[in-house]
């Protein structure tokens, strides 16, 4: 059951994070006593998932966009993060969506963001490894024994960290819309409340200066999309 629901997740995995962006506008008493606290921390969870998954993508990046809307995989990835955490991509997404349900400052987003995703996760991360066991067998069943599911096995990461080249040109090219994303998300969500606080007489500073940040992290998007489009920038 959970592997057939994990299947499913998994052909649709790209309507999740979007969907979390939705959950966090779902109205719920008050987190924090300030919109700008919760929008802090909120930025200060999304950044380190974000960092999770560019220092994944950087070192050893593992290619999981299935064959024909299904979990496939060529090789059996267990270097860079991977030799840390048997799922970094995913821990990163999780801190980026708690990160968001923080700066929502709305504790019914707070608590059904989180546990949706976690179960989401749950479910796709039990049918990749139904895949991966059945295909590379004992390699799997070791690499399972001896690295975490979401958890990280810290001894050895500065170790491994130093020895890999880190491809920042790869990172761009494959993560530029994550950061853009979840970015937009926080600044939405923290005029909403803003709005929900003041009128909206008091509340222009404040929307000019966080739509000012929007403007340029949209330039900054589009830029990348065109070097992009044009070949002028290339994964390394």
């Amino acid at each position: 059951m959970i592997v057939r629901l994990g299947q499913f997740f998994f052909r649709y995995r790209n309507l999740l994070f979007p969907s979390a962006i939705v959950i966090a506008f779902v109205e719920g008493p008050e987190t924090f006593s300030s919109t700008f606290l919760a929008a802090g921390l909120g930025l200060v969870v999304a950044a380190a998932g974000q960092t999770v998954r560019a220092m994944t993508i950087g070192l050893d990046y593992i290619v999981r966009g299935g064959r024909g809307g299904k979990v496939y995989a060529d090789e059996l990835v267990t270097g860079g993060l991977f030799a840390h955490c048997r799922n970094p991509l995913y821990l990163g997404n999780l801190l980026i969506i708690f990160g968001l349900a923080i700066a929502a400052d709305s504790l019914t987003a707070l608590i059904a963001a989180p546990v949706l995703f976690i179960f989401a996760y749950h479910c796709i991360v039990s049918a990749e490894e139904d895949f991966l066991g059945a295909k590379f067998g004992d390699d799997f069943r070791r690499y399972c024994e001896r690295t975490p599911r979401f958890g990280v096995r810290w001894k050895g990461l500065a170790a491994t960290i130093r020895a890999m080249p880190f491809r920042w040109r790869r990172v761009v090219v494959k993560e530029y819309g994550t950061p853009f994303a979840w970015l937009l998300g926080i600044a939405v969500l923290t005029i909403s409340n803003i709005l929900e606080e003041r009128e909206l007489d008091d509340s222009w500073d404040v929307i000019f200066n966080v739509s000012g940040v929007v403007g340029l992290l949209a330039l900054l998007w589009l830029g990348t999309w065109y070097l992009k489009k044009t070949r002028r920038l290339k994964a390394d």
